[in-house]
């Protein structure tokens, strides 16, 4: 593919249903009319979504949120739902995974002008058909039907971490740990007697 490059690129239906619908079609059909749908992007920053999504779950009518993207954003996906998650206490959360059909479009580079060659020869194009992992999280403030497949309870513990953990001393090496030094110290070296001897 060295000798092309990507014109556009864009959703292709495929079949109908939850499972492959067009980008109207999401995979929670019984949202509330008040859902508030965020699609991250591969090249979306997290702290200008995540500043919206606060904001729109700070308002009492506002009572779901989904995060979704596609591809090489479902990780960014992810990261936009724990880091929420952790801000608001009390959230169940549903994942569904699906694939996505991408449609890309593909055009020949102007080859190096040869001898005898018509200057206005089209470029020649290429349609690649792809499916891509599509992950949708829904955040709701309302308590969800726990069978449904992909459901997680609310966290009990909100914050960072939920236990406190023992502090941890940092050393390099060589260095004695705590306790190990005030011992080894009060032992005089081999070569000290000897200086101290010599006037």
């Amino acid at each position: 593919m060295e000798n092309f490059r990507k014109v556009r690129s864009e959703e292709a239906p495929v079949g109908n249903g939850e499972e492959g619908g067009g980008p109207s079609s999401g995979p929670f059909g019984d949202l509330a009319p008040g859902a508030v749908h965020m699609r991250v992007k591969e090249g979306s920053k997290i702290r200008n979504l995540l500043a919206f999504a606060t904001a729109s779950m700070a308002q009492p009518a506002t009572r779901a949120i989904v995060f979704s993207g596609c591809g090489r954003a479902t990780t960014k996906t992810v990261t936009c739902a724990e880091i929420l998650k952790r801000r608001l206490a009390g959230l169940h959360q549903v994942t569904r995974l699906r694939y996505r059909g991408v449609r890309e479009v593909w055009q020949s580079l102007p080859p190096e002008p040869t001898p005898g060659q018509k200057p206005d020869e089209p470029a020649a194009s290429l349609t690649v058909l792809k499916n891509v992992p599509s992950l949708a999280i829904l955040l709701s403030k309302d308590a969800l039907d726990p069978r449904q497949p992909g459901y997680q309870p609310p966290n009990p513990h909100p914050g960072p971490s939920s236990q406190p953990t023992a502090p941890t001393s940092k050393r390099s090496l060589g260095e004695p740990a705590a306790g190990e030094g005030s011992a080894k110290r009060s032992q005089p070296e081999p070569g000290a007697a000897e200086e101290d001897r010599t006037p």
